[in-house]
């Protein structure tokens, strides 16, 4: 017996259709005589959704008792007993009700594929237990039912169901998904277009990278080795030179024009030390990539060609985009470039673009980060020169009918000494003069064909000759190493003119810093260590790479940077001449550390010179908001003791009112700048307990009159970890600014739901709302929007209740509501031991 085939409908969002796609197919392979079953499905009551149903045989589900309230689960058992050939089970990441054979359903799930059952299921993307950081970070909410990637990507088939974020809101608000009383809170939180968008991304990206793996083991299994242009991909090789930019730009042109195209840019350093390019130039060159949608990839390599064309057909890459060489016309007798071999030795799957720009046929100048050491292929070419080139000259003058001269002779044989010093140094010119000069003697100074000379005179021509050859080669070996010299003095002080400046500037953080010195030599990891004295353990201020050293002695370069602090880093050994720069980038190092830490204190000090403008808004506030209520208790008292006036009862009453007024409105303002002065101080230390909402939030309604206010907390909600009491003062301050600010004969409502492991406290009013650029503002202390009249409060009952709601560990944000008005968005944890939730908007959205 085989194991059953799994097909799986991933929904970019909750709501998008995956059920209604797997019950179309369940219908088509009824029609066709396959034996199909609905193993469990969960329609939501939607209208539709039920109606795909119809026709369709149901395995009975297994019901089980949970606390006191009976919950249906998929029988497993009377699965396995029916055994049909397909079964369809909907939410796969769902958690089963304690007490059922497996603790998850996509557990259920491989029963039936081992039984040899075929299953349909679905899931949402925000289900996928690696996405749940991300989702949260985008949604606001954590799911609590997951399902492994593993289970996912192990399905036959995975089918992506999707909907635009317009069309999936217009679905909801037509009452496609949710109840009506549940569209405006779906709306307004989980289902906005943001939201939608990032899971459609999310969804889309999964699974391209799902067919990338598809395609990547098809062609490992059948041993491909040919390129697929399933997708374009460009490889972009980049020298660090100034036409970079234009090589970029063009290959993003070019992957614009095909669906899903895709751009790398690749910096090729050899392996021998600092890199010929500018860093200063390939920082910007990254930046450019990273903008235009690109990735910006460092490999190392001493044959750019080959390196080139490994990384390219390493990432499946349907085209490669050069620059035309920057060299002059002489220089192609060295070679024929990168471009050139690159195009012969592509392959007929693999395209190269040459890309014509200003810096073409311009020339290369001084190699930038060479060394004063030679490459291996010149010193080749320079032993070859030298050795091979007077053999060949010899066979050419010795077999050809022309009396040259001794002297002719001996000036092509100094010819090619020099050209031996050019390309290979000092070691290949003396040999090919020591050479050349045994070659003379036996073929060209009489007697022939023997290492005697007759005549003094050629001896004389002889010595001079090898002294001659001596001399040019060390001068012309002295030379080319002074050149090189000069390069790497040039390329290391545009190293420490670009650190110098990027620091002052402050464009650099100590990881960028430490990421351009492990790209810069070459190394694995790069790690910052310090310690407070000589016998204190080091710790690490910043590290980059896999596995950084942790001891400078563990390292293979280390760097001490003053008494305390030393630079580590592993990956192979500089050699001398590169730790002068490595000496400079571990000083820049240590200041980028300390602008840091420098500029830490700044924050601090702006955080108190934010406490002092508070304290100066506060008694602004004291000299007029306070007065106010005192200055209409005193009228009202000195009018009720005055002699003058004989006053009705009716006026009595009238003034005690305006007295009680007063003193409420004093104390309300007193209480505000008592919190706000417990919130600057860090002195609110909440006592968290658990509690229901709904035991709360009716108390902190007292401040307001009746019948303002509208109730809509179901009994069901879970129990939330909070202080009871900050808790009702920051729904008291909500409440008592919504009802201030709403229309006449408008109720205010106040309603809670939950969501995962949060409750939702909305407190929703119609007045004039508030624009979004000043959402965040009247949460301000202080701050009152608009035109609110002085004497309406100092502006501090929205920035208490945030400073509460963030001290339970909490938040509180403005939402618009919709067709008008202002939301405020209260959530606070759920206890840990939260009550099973009633059929319905569930506490995690689903399809």
């Amino acid at each position: 017996m085989g194991r059953g085939k799994f097909r799986i409908y991933l929904g970019a969002a909750p709501g998008v259709g995956k059920t209604y796609a797997m019950l179309s197919e369940a219908h088509r392979r009824v029609e066709r005589g396959t034996d199909c079953v609905v193993a469990f499905l969960e329609h939501h009551n939607r209208p539709r959704t039920e109606v795909m149903l119809h026709g369709l045989e149901r395995v009975p589900r297994k019901e089980l008792e949970y606390r006191g309230s009976v919950f249906s689960e998929m029988d497993v058992d009377a699965v396995l007993a029916r055994r049909p050939q397909v079964a369809l089970v909907d939410e796969l990441a769902h958690t089963n009700i304690p007490g059922s054979r497996n603790a998850k359903r996509w557990q259920d799930v491989e029963e039936l594929l081992a039984a040899g059952i075929d299953v349909i299921s679905t899931v949402n993307i925000q289900h996928l237990e690696s996405l749940g950081d991300t989702v949260e970070s985008i949604t606001g909410v954590r799911q609590q039912e997951t399902v492994p990637d593993e289970v996912v990507r192990r399905a036959e088939q995975i089918e992506l169901v999707d909907m635009s974020p317009q069309a999936l809101r217009r679905r909801m608000a037509h009452g496609n998904i949710y109840k009506a009383d549940k569209v405006d809170a779906a709306l307004s939180n989980y289902f906005r277009p943001g939201n939608l968008t990032a899971l459609r991304e999310l969804a889309l990206l999964w699974v391209a990278d799902r067919v990338d793996a598809y395609l990547t083991e098809y062609r490992s299994e059948h041993r491909v080795s040919k390129i697929w242009g399933s997708r374009e991909r460009i490889v972009v090789g980049l020298t660090g030179g100034p036409e970079g930019r234009t090589l970029i730009r063009r290959a993003a042109r070019l992957a614009e024009k095909g669906a899903g195209g895709e751009v790398l840019c690749v910096y090729i350093a050899r392996s021998d030390g600092l890199t010929n390019a500018s860093p200063k130039e390939l920082a910007v060159q990254r930046t450019l990539v990273e903008d235009l949608g690109g990735t910006f990839h460092h490999v190392i390599g001493d044959d750019v060609s080959s390196a080139l064309l490994d990384f390219a057909r390493g990432v499946n890459a349907t085209q490669i985009v050069l620059g035309v060489s920057r060299r002059r016309g002489w220089q192609y007798v060295f070679g024929p470039g990168v471009g050139a071999t690159v195009a012969r030795e592509s392959g007929p799957d693999l395209d190269v673009h040459l890309i014509t720009h200003d810096e073409a046929g311009k020339g290369r100048g001084l190699p930038v980060a060479r060394g004063a050491r030679l490459g291996r292929a010149r010193i080749i070419w320079g032993w070859l020169a030298g050795v091979v080139g007077p053999t060949l000259l010899t066979l050419l003058l010795t077999n050809v009918d022309a009396e040259l001269g001794l002297a002719n002779d001996m000036l092509l044989f100094l010819t090619l000494t020099v050209a031996a010093a050019l390309l290979g140094g000092l070691l290949p010119a003396l040999a090919s003069a020591a050479f050349g000069s045994l070659l003379l003697n036996y073929y060209f100074t009489p007697p022939l064909h023997r290492l005697t000379i007759a005549d003094p005179k050629n001896i004389v021509a002889l010595v001079v000759f090898f002294a001659v050859a001596v001399s040019v080669a060390s001068v012309v070996d002295l030379a080319a190493r002074r050149t090189h010299q000069a390069a790497r003095l040039r390329a290391e002080s545009e190293i420490l003119s670009f650190l110098a400046g990027s620091v002052l500037r402050g464009e650099t953080s100590l990881e960028a810093l430490l990421e351009r010195m492990r790209e810069t030599f070459g190394m694995e990891s790069v790690a910052l260590l310090e310690r407070e004295s000589d016998v204190a353990p080091w710790t690490c201020a910043g590290s980059v790479g896999p596995q950084p050293c942790q001891y400078p002695e563990d390292a293979d370069v280390d760097m001490p940077v003053g008494d305390h602090m030393a630079l580590a880093l592993s990956g192979r050994v500089l050699p001398a001449s590169d730790r002068r720069i490595l000496a400079a980038f571990a000083a820049q190092a240590a200041v980028v550390l300390d602008r840091q830490r420098l500029q830490s204190e700044a924050d601090q000090a702006k955080e108190l010179a934010e406490g002092n403008r508070i304290r100066t808004a506060l008694l602004a506030a004291v000299s007029h908001d306070l007065r106010t209520p005192l200055a209409g208790i005193k009228a009202a008292v000195s009018s009720l003791r005055s002699d003058d006036v004989a006053w009705s009862e009716e006026d009595q009453a009238e003034l005690l009112e305006a007295i009680e007024e007063g003193a409420d409105r004093l104390d309300h303002l007193v209480g505000n700048l008592l919190d706000m002065s417990r919130l600057q101080t860090g002195t609110v230390a909440p006592l968290i307990r658990e509690i229901d909402v709904d035991e709360v939030v009716p108390m902190a309604l007292g401040g307001v009159p009746q019948d303002s206010v509208e109730l809509d907390i179901p009994e069901t909600l879970p129990m939330v970890a909070v202080d009871p009491g900050l808790l009702e003062r920051s729904v008291a301050n909500l409440v008592e600014n919504a009802v201030k600010y709403s229309p006449a004969g408008e109720r205010v409502l106040v309603a809670a739901s939950a969501m995962a492991d949060r409750v939702e406290v909305r407190v929703v009013d119609r007045g004039p709302g508030v624009p979004d650029e000043a959402k965040d503002r009247i949460f301000e202390p202080f701050q009152r929007y608009g035109d609110a009249p002085r004497g309406a409060g100092v502006g501090l009952g929205l920035a208490v209740a945030r400073g509460f709601a963030e001290a339970m560990g909490g938040t509180l944000n403005a939402e618009d509501t919709p067709g008008g008005g202002l939301t405020m968005v209260l959530t606070v944890p759920a206890a840990s031991d939260r009550r099973p939730l009633p059929s319905g908007l569930p506490a995690t959205a689903t399809s």
